[in-house]
């Protein structure tokens, strides 16, 4: 999006709130988004009701942006300077918001762009994204995310994998060679691929075992390039919401002679997967 465009939305409540409503529903008909329900009853203050289950609900309920309490010209504020990769501490200058809000909304950014992923479910395991949308923490240790990564096609997939241990690498006919906190692997013949294990390191005489001859790696070194000039403008990422930046920069790097805008607004307003709305307030 244009910043005329951006600017001319800003202008009013109403305009950034009609802009973000026909992005939740961009065929026009509200539906009950808890059972599908598309009898529905209009009440006050932009409210729903179900005719079917009686759940009662807004348009932004159930969805990433639903998640805040901020008005749609904040959403609008914070998505473009996100867009812009404007640091959080800036992002809450800008759209007149706290530090903490601001955190939670890029937050809640990441995982919309995350939820795009096939791998979500187990992504979401790892990074326990229901403590995001209002769930409990399970109590015990949390491994550390490892992950795959190929390019097809000059997109790069970032997938999530259980471990990088000895005997999965060998169960899955991976040859590998350690660099660091970076596994290279061929691990299938069309197209190259790396694992990347973040804090967790195969033994020197795993790796040698796995290792036949020289190992290239064509095509990726230009996404590791583009992501670690990102990353460290974070100055530390926590191992538990790693795998969202990641997948930040994945999306990023796909889409990267893109305007970024409309696909983060498109993916912020889809509704939040797997979460039962019936244990979660009415609004």
């Amino acid at each position: 999006m244009v910043l005329k465009a951006l600017e001319y939305l800003l202008r009013s409540e109403n305009r950034s709130r009609l802009y973000l409503v026909r992005k939740c529903w961009p065929k026009g008909q509200r539906f009950c988004i808890r059972c599908g329900e598309r009898k529905i009853y209009r009440l006050v203050k932009s409210r729903y009701r179900c005719a079917r289950c009686r759940y009662t609900f807004q348009d932004f309920s159930g969805r990433w942006i639903g998640e805040l309490n901020l008005s749609a010209k904040q959403w609008l504020w914070i998505l473009k300077l996100f867009e812009l990769e404007i640091s959080a501490r800036r992002i809450a200058q800008e759209a007149a918001i706290s530090y903490p809000t601001t955190l939670k909304a890029t937050h809640l950014i990441r995982c919309a762009i995350a939820q795009q992923s096939p791998d979500f479910d187990r992504l979401r395991e790892e990074i326990d994204l229901a403590q995001t949308v209002g769930g409990r923490k399970k109590a015990g240790r949390r491994e550390t995310p490892v992950f795959g990564l190929s390019m097809r096609n000059g997109r790069v997939e970032v997938t999530v994998v259980t471990d990088l241990c000895l005997e999965t690498l060998l169960d899955e006919n991976v040859k590998a060679v350690k660099t660091g906190p970076i596994v290279y692997t061929d691990r299938f013949a069309n197209y190259d691929a790396v694992v990347f294990g973040g804090y967790h390191r195969i033994n020197v005489d795993d790796a040698n075992r796995l290792t036949r001859g020289k190992v290239y790696i064509n095509g990726l070194e230009g996404f590791w390039s583009f992501a670690k000039e990102r990353l460290t403008k974070f100055h530390g990422v926590s191992k538990q919401y790693f795998p969202l930046y990641l997948k930040e920069m994945e999306f990023r790097y796909n889409h990267r002679h893109e305007q970024l805008f409309d696909l983060l607004a498109d993916y912020s307003t889809r509704l939040v997967p797997n979460i039962s709305q019936s244990q979660k307030s009415q609004p």
